[in-house]
């Protein structure tokens, strides 16, 4: 793939055979900034759609997890100087019709990173209460550590420049990175904005996330955010 602009849209997929399709197609309708999808080991027939629709992809031979996934995006971006590199998942929660508006505002406004928003203005998602619960111990968390208020923490409609993408090109966290980077990005002083975006419900698949997995979820951020913040 060839470098067409100073954005690259990062894509991680596992195991999105149901959704990725629409995701990329609803992409590129909307934009026209380069985009890579991260197939992260998957098992069902995601590499092979990537395959046959042509789509601009790199396959992992074995699952790293998100963090691995976007990693390798991250380094993929460094690698080619790109300027801004978003995060945008292969389930189709993320609206791209909002990617303009975050390129945007990085653009004018000059900070690090600038997160899609489901909570920083009302809009029309709803969530779980147990999600919902988990979203605000987060922004109670990242308050305390960093005295930073975002308010949507989990959330990983992101864009960053090109400083933090070499710094994540070298270092992402394994596993459910969010609220980690976003403690680490404070204790380095690096600004961070918030705007409103639309988000919608998976188009398909699963989500990794069960009650089992969101105990360890917060276990590991919080012990990981509090060694990150103290050292």
């Amino acid at each position: 793939m060839s470098r067409q602009s100073d954005v690259l849209i990062i894509i991680p997929a596992y195991n999105e055979e149901d959704a990725i399709e629409q995701t990329v197609d609803h992409l590129r309708e909307h934009v026209e900034y380069d985009y890579l999808i991260v197939d992260d080991g998957s098992k069902d027939r995601t590499a092979a759609i990537i395959r046959e629709r042509g789509y601009n992809g790199v396959r992992l031979p074995v699952n790293l997890g998100i963090g691995g996934a976007m990693q390798t995006g991250y380094r993929y971006a460094a690698r080619h100087g790109y300027k801004y590199a978003i995060q945008l998942d292969a389930d189709g929660q993320h609206d791209a019709r909002d990617i303009d508006k975050l390129v945007r505002e990085i653009r004018e406004s000059g900070n690090d990173m600038v997160i899609g928003s489901r909570f920083v203005e009302k809009s029309s998602y709803k969530s779980s209460l147990p999600r919902r619960i988990g979203i605000y111990y987060f922004y109670m968390l990242i308050r305390i550590l960093t005295g930073n208020r975002i308010f949507d923490p989990t959330s990983g409609y992101r864009i960053v420049n090109s400083k933090i993408i070499r710094e994540f090109a070298t270092y992402y966290p394994v596993d459910y990175p969010e609220v980690e980077i976003l403690v680490s990005m404070a204790r380095s002083k690096y600004r961070i904005k918030e705007i409103s975006v639309e988000m919608k419900k998976r188009q398909g698949g699963v989500s990794s996330i069960n009650p089992v997995r969101s105990v360890y979820y917060m276990l590991k951020v919080t012990m990981f955010s509090i060694i990150r913040r103290s050292f």
